[in-house]
């Protein structure tokens, strides 16, 4: 026994001496410092960010509050008109000459630079980017503020990733957890931050990431509630279900906001995919769009900026049938043209918007049939905020429980997820896309094919590649008669090289620049493809499980 007790701690440091090893070179501890400096400073960027939206709104509705509707309702028809033309315009200035996209950033470009492997989201870029979109929502454009502050954070956590020199491997665990503390500072939402950063930005979950990302949304948090108070961002009355004959009611709910998140998702990329066609400069782009919201907001004005005191009163049953239904398709028409004409904002808030319009005209309607057993309107809102949010975003789990912090109540879980349930798997059968996947895939990424899909789009043939040596006599690819030449570019897929090495029947292809009448500046070999398919593959799957 005695020998047992003096040889254990030697068998416990044996156990335990792997791990630590570990741990200690992959820097955890120094990962874990640089998320708690990332949730602060995010924070801190999500508070100017708002105060500074509430400064342009003052400047035309005397109000920085979010009572938006209410100030509106208040002032000249011809200010509502003129605001937006004039946010637009400054706006159109900001991206014509300060932002190489032309455009401003959101969550799509977040989920792109962790999928692209060393890609930058530049700091400079982003901030830019926020300012505009701060003059965009508080000039009246009809978005959310959230993604274009998962964008800023991401662009930080990416910046000072890179500045203190953290670890490869563990530059996506600090891009999700900027954008986890992006979202916990703008929802007042930590648990939700969490989820989102596993399931948007990250796609999976992983034991290792788990750690910073919550470091960074409860810092993110604390400093927010610091700010703005410990409350819930929509305070409504306690709602309970009437009885549970109403769960079919509940799962028709699911089916009809299902249909509002299709809808919503083919307004912003139908009206986006027409804004394209219209020869009109980029100056004048927000400008006439801004025109379009002004005159919208003259007769809805519920449809200016985030948008939170009508969705709060769509909570609290102070909205008519006929209001709600009118503002389903003003809040649509809104959003879609402060898309497509390049404010800047995101479509969170909106989408919780559609789906508290949807629930509370649903609940209406319901309980005009069936009044004994149907319950309030405000609880059919709270169903509907979360069932079309989560449609739209492709992301059931967060969104569920931003509508649980949001609201600050639980006790409608089960309604919540049967609606958010069935909301999600019929936009995936209709429509097969999430709003963002859609996106991407205007961009040529494709997440929803699988990882092996997506490494074979995402990688190129200069990747793998052998470049022909300086100096030499420079040779050129020519035209065989009645045959066409065989060959690759360095801006092919693995994808496409991998199908003409097959349809060839050929392991090593010159690699031309078209550009230069075919010059060849390298070869590539399908043993090298083959084997770069291999260890992106293997990289891809470490990540995802091991974080």
């Amino acid at each position: 026994m005695l020998n047992i007790l003096k040889t254990l701690p030697s068998l416990i440091y044996k156990w335990i001496e792997p791990n630590l090893t570990s741990f200690n070179a992959d820097r955890q501890l120094y990962v874990w410092f640089a998320a708690l400096i990332i949730g602060g400073a995010v924070s801190i960027m999500a508070i100017i960010f708002r105060e500074a939206i509430s400064l342009v709104q003052w400047t035309w509705l005397f109000e920085r509050s979010e009572n938006v509707v209410t100030a509106a309702k208040n002032t000249s028809w011809v200010i509502i008109l003129i605001a937006p033309i004039i946010g637009g315009a400054i706006v159109g200035w900001i991206i014509t000459n300060y932002l190489p996209l032309r455009r401003t950033g959101g969550i799509p470009d977040v989920m792109e630079a962790r999928a692209i492997d060393g890609r930058d989201i530049d700091m400079k870029s982003a901030l830019v980017s926020t300012g505009a979109t701060a003059i965009s929502l508080g000039a009246g454009a009809s978005a959310g503020r959230e993604g274009p502050m998962v964008y800023l954070a991401a662009a930080f956590a990416t910046w000072f990733s890179r500045f203190l020199k953290v670890p490869h491997g563990s530059q996506n665990t600090l891009l999700a957890s900027g954008a986890a503390a992006a979202v916990s500072a703008s929802f007042n939402a930590p648990i939700a931050g969490v989820l989102f950063a596993h399931e948007i930005v990250l796609g999976h979950y992983s034991r290792r990431s788990f750690v910073p990302i919550v470091i960074a949304a409860v810092n993110g948090t604390i400093f927010s509630r610091l700010w703005f108070g410990n409350i819930a961002a929509f305070e409504i009355p306690e709602y309970q279900i009437t009885s549970y004959w109403e769960f079919p009611a509940f799962a028709v709910l699911g089916l009809v906001c299902a249909l509002v998140s299709v809808i919503f998702q083919f307004a912003l990329v139908g009206t986006d995919y027409i804004a394209r066609n219209i020869n009109i400069s980029l100056f004048w782009r927000p400008v006439a769009g801004g025109l379009l919201i002004g005159i919208i907001a003259v007769f809805f004005p519920e449809v200016l900026g985030v948008g939170y005191e009508a969705t709060d009163m769509a909570l609290k049953n102070q909205l008519g049938l006929e209001l709600l239904l009118a503002l389903l398709v003003a809040k649509t028409a809104a959003t879609a043209i402060t898309v497509a004409s390049r404010f800047g904002g995101g479509v969170v808030a909106p989408a919780l918007y559609l789906g508290a319009m949807a629930g509370g005209a649903y609940g209406l309607i319901a309980s005009n049939l069936l009044p004994e057993l149907a319950s309030s309107q405000g609880l059919y809102a709270i169903l509907g905020m979360g069932a079309v949010a989560a449609a739209v975003l492709g992301a059931p789990f967060s969104t569920t429980m931003i509508v649980f912090e949001l609201t600050g109540g639980y006790t409608l879980s089960i309604a919540l997820l049967l609606a958010v349930s069935i909301a999600t798997g019929i936009n995936q059968a209709i429509h097969g896309h999430s709003l963002f996947e859609w996106q991407l895939e205007i961009r040529g990424l494709f997440f929803r094919d699988g990882p092996h899909k997506y490494v074979m789009r995402s990688n190129k043939v200069k990747d793998f590649m052998t470049v022909l040596e300086q100096g030499k006599e420079p040779v050129y690819i020519e035209k065989q008669e009645d045959e066409a030449p065989v060959f690759l570019q360095e801006a092919d897929s693995l994808e496409v090289a991998l199908r003409i090495f097959d349809d060839s029947g050929l392991s090593d292809l010159p690699v031309v620049d078209t550009q230069r009448d075919n010059l060849i500046i390298g070869n590539a070999t399908q043993i090298k493809a083959l084997s770069h398919f291999n260890k992106a593959l293997v990289a891809a799957s470490e990540e995802e499980h091991h974080g």
